[in-house]
């Protein structure tokens, strides 16, 4: 069984994903890491994520770069945004994701074109979202609790950023997948979220 989950920065898609993982007992994917890897590999080398070329290199990472906790960083999650536009690490990429979710058993993948590119004959897909205020929420609260000093408006200011590059690109743009089951995360608990994603993946096996 694929399972899709797509969204936006900060939806809960992440949450949500691990927990369908651990309950059906499937390997996971954050397929924004890989992402995250490139930007943070083009600004470590002293590159321009905005161009094509550069970022393209980049797709040839280490493995090992994908556990540096700085890709979790909002500067690092601006840079993967950037990155992401470009076809030709799209295409780098797509393969290293494709192989993941037709993994014998299947999959759990999380990003923002599961439903659409990677995996579209997946048997559940989700679509999390949330509005910008509560995702700008979330992130300052998880940030200030890491000890970063952070503003509301500056994270609000660029999750709006990221949502209008990352729907208006022209390659692969974040949207809901056809079938796809929309979870407004924005007044709902973590338990909630994950008990509404667990009713919908049972609802699309007809479970």
């Amino acid at each position: 069984m694929i399972i899709a989950v797509d969204g936006p920065t900060a939806s809960g898609k992440g949450t949500v994903a691990r927990a369908l993982a651990r309950h059906y007992g499937l390997p996971h994917l954050d397929t924004g890491l890989l992402y995250r890897a490139v930007g943070y590999q083009v600004a470590r080398l002293g590159g321009d994520p905005d161009e094509a070329g550069t970022a393209l290199a980049a797709t040839r990472f280490p493995d090992d770069l994908l556990a540096d906790p700085e890709l979790r960083s909002e500067a690092t999650g601006g840079l993967a945004s950037r990155v992401s536009v470009h076809p030709a690490v799209r295409q780098a990429l797509y393969e290293r994701q494709r192989a993941f979710a037709l993994q014998p058993g299947g999959a759990v993948l999380d990003g923002r074109d599961i439903g659409t590119v990677i995996a579209p004959e997946a048997e559940a897909k989700l679509f999390v979202t949330a509005s910008v205020a509560a995702r700008a929420a979330r992130r300052f609260r998880e940030m200030r609790e890491s000890g970063r000093e952070v503003e509301l408006a500056d994270i609000m200011a660029d999750l709006a950023a990221r949502d209008e590059r990352d729907r208006n690109r022209a390659e692969a743009p974040l949207r809901e997948a056809e079938g796809a089951h929309v979870l407004d995360t924005s007044e709902m608990t973590v338990d909630e979220a994950i008990a509404a994603a667990i009713a919908a993946v049972e609802h699309a096996r007809g479970d």
